[in-house]
């Protein structure tokens, strides 16, 4: 199935006419099938084309007899499965297949299919080492979806001297993913030195009053500095969104002044 970039290349080219354009993508990619998985799932298999992201399997919640049904569907029709938040019963039950797992993020991969070309630069940046579990299922989600990536973990305000020196390094990021528990307020501050894109995570480190990353949430959702905010510990979103961001910058034209 060709992917919507290659039709479009095609068409540009002068290789087709937009009639026939027009009919590959109505014939071949299908935007509007799914594939059943027996009485438990209907896998979006037309989701990569129709919104520029494949469909990935939340692990957390599911039987691990399902998720097997499940993961065999998805490589049979697409040949790339990506599960988050896996735990370690189906992490066992997962051993009959040949994947890469991501031991801080949860996540485990399944398959040699890339689903794209690596383009855009995600920066990940976390306050605390308690936060760099969510700031790994954010990284790992942003190069399954074609980001090269950069981190910088343990730079939180508590010690904000440490954040400076790496603030340079993440300069030639399109967008920024930045996470932080407790009083959340790394984001906010990173905001207000760089115009670059800003990605809010509250992550549930913290106790007490405003604990589990209540607080985080309510400062991010309050910040002057402007920035975008994902629910608490949504790494996945984050990753996915960020991607979605920097693949799109590296398609623009370059501007000759």
């Amino acid at each position: 199935m060709p992917s919507l970039d290659t039709i479009l290349t095609r068409l540009a080219n002068g290789e087709i006419t937009q009639n026939e354009a027009e009919r590959i993508i109505r014939r071949e990619m299908k935007i509007d099938q799914y594939a059943k998985v027996a009485d438990i799932a209907k896998l979006d298999t037309a989701r990569m084309h129709r919104v520029g992201i494949p469909e990935v399997v939340l692990a957390e919640g599911k039987k691990t007899e399902d998720l097997i049904a499940i993961v065999e569907t998805q490589l049979k029709t697409e040949g790339r499965a990506v599960l988050t938040r896996v735990s370690e019963q189906q992490l066992q039950a997962l051993q009959q297949f040949d994947i890469k797992w991501h031991d801080r993020a949860r996540i485990a991969v399944i398959g040699e299919k890339p689903h794209f070309q690596r383009r855009g630069l995600v920066g990940i940046v976390c306050a605390g080492t308690a936060d760099i579990s969510v700031a790994e299922e954010a990284r790992v989600v942003a190069e399954e979806f074609g980001c090269n990536t950069i981190r910088s973990y343990d730079v939180g305000v508590a010690g904000i001297h440490r954040l400076f020196p790496e603030l340079k390094k993440l300069l030639d990021a399109d967008v920024l993913i930045v996470l932080a528990g407790r009083e959340g307020a790394l984001p906010t501050v990173i905001a207000g030195l760089t115009d670059i894109p800003v990605i809010g995570v509250p992550v549930s480190t913290g106790y007490g009053f405003g604990g589990k990353g209540e607080a985080a949430l309510l400062a991010m959702l309050q910040s002057c500095s402007v920035l975008c905010v994902v629910n608490v510990d949504a790494g996945f979103v984050a990753g996915a969104f960020a991607a979605k961001i920097a693949n799109r910058t590296a398609h623009l034209p370059v501007i000759d002044g």
